[in-house]
């Protein structure tokens, strides 16, 4: 037994009981449930069946064996077993954490890439001209949807492409995700994606439950990535430039270039920790001393200060 109690060869059920925590109070997603689970599963595997009362030799020895792998992966398995000898430490089935051992890679990570106001103008103007065309084409109307709902809500790709028919309202200017873990969050919708919702779905059957169907289902986001390529072609912008993330990212940036608050953003994009929206728009430490010092409510009262 360990020093604080957790019992040899229980690592199975008690894998089991943290995972059922991350679900239940954490909200976490079932892809990061079933990282965790193969994470700690291979722990305790390289421990003979004993992760749960590893020491903190036994987990630098563990980590050493993670040499060859990613930073990113490296990351997510300390992260793993950070969090299940904190829900130990936190059940009192240890008295200490040895948690601390794992290695931190650090969270820099590539920002994402963006689009300028400029670059969206042309993805536009060329959705425009295919639109302008005789005879004309119903799914340019559906291409103009798409980019519409990128830029001017946010969506994430799988978001997108699987909205039901009915998802958007002419006469609403919002529509309720259901996004990572499960968390629901409200999207702005503009006039402007609404409008081009409503000419596109004239030409969606009244039988099918998508948006965007294809086939006997919904668009793919393979599909979702190829019309963006070929609509950056079109507008004179490199491909490889321009993806759904790389809208959505273009999304968050120019709404927070324009003053929009950090929390609201975050609300909008679904993050569940407001670091995420930071990194995810770049916005920098000048930044948010600007937002500080333009928006606490400290500061008119120093204005009116004699």
């Amino acid at each position: 037994m360990s020093e604080g109690g957790a019992p040899a060869g229980s690592d199975r059920i008690l894998i089991d009981r943290f995972l059922e925590m991350l679900a239940a109070e954490a909200g976490a997603a079932r892809n990061t449930l079933l990282a965790y689970g193969t994470d700690l599963r291979l722990a305790s595997d390289a421990l003979a069946g004993r992760l749960a009362d590893a020491d903190r030799p036994a987990l630098e020895r563990l980590a050493e064996g993670w040499g060859d792998l990613s930073r990113a992966t490296v990351a997510r398995k300390s992260a793993a077993l950070r969090r299940f000898f904190a829900f130990l430490a936190d059940e009192g089935l240890r008295a200490d954490d040895p948690g601390r051992a794992l290695p931190r890679p650090g969270s820099a990570r590539p920002l994402p890439r963006t689009l300028s106001s400029a670059d969206v103008d042309r993805l536009f103007e060329a959705i425009e001209a295919r639109i302008a065309r005789d005879p004309p084409n119903p799914l340019d109307l559906r291409l103009a949807a798409l980019v519409e709902l990128l830029y001017g809500s946010g969506l994430r790709a799988t978001e997108l492409v699987s909205l039901p028919r009915t998802a958007i309202a002419t006469d609403r200017p919002y529509l309720i995700l259901r996004g990572k873990g499960g968390r629901e969050r409200m999207v702005p919708v503009s006039d402007r994606a609404r409008a081009a919702v409503a000419s596109w779905r004239a030409h969606v059957p009244a039988d099918k439950p998508w948006l965007f169907p294809s086939g006997k289902t919904h668009l793919s986001r393979i599909r979702l990535f190829q019309l963006l390529k070929a609509l950056a072609a079109e507008a004179g912008i490199p491909p490889d430039r321009v993806s759904p993330h790389v809208l959505r990212h273009a999304f968050a940036t120019h709404l927070l270039e324009g003053g929009a608050d950090l929390r609201a953003l975050q609300a909008m994009l679904g993050h569940a920790d407001i670091a995420t929206t930071e990194i995810y728009t770049h916005v920098d430490s000048q930044r948010l001393v600007e937002l500080v010092n333009a928006r606490h409510p400290l500061v008119d009262a120093l204005r009116r200060a004699p």
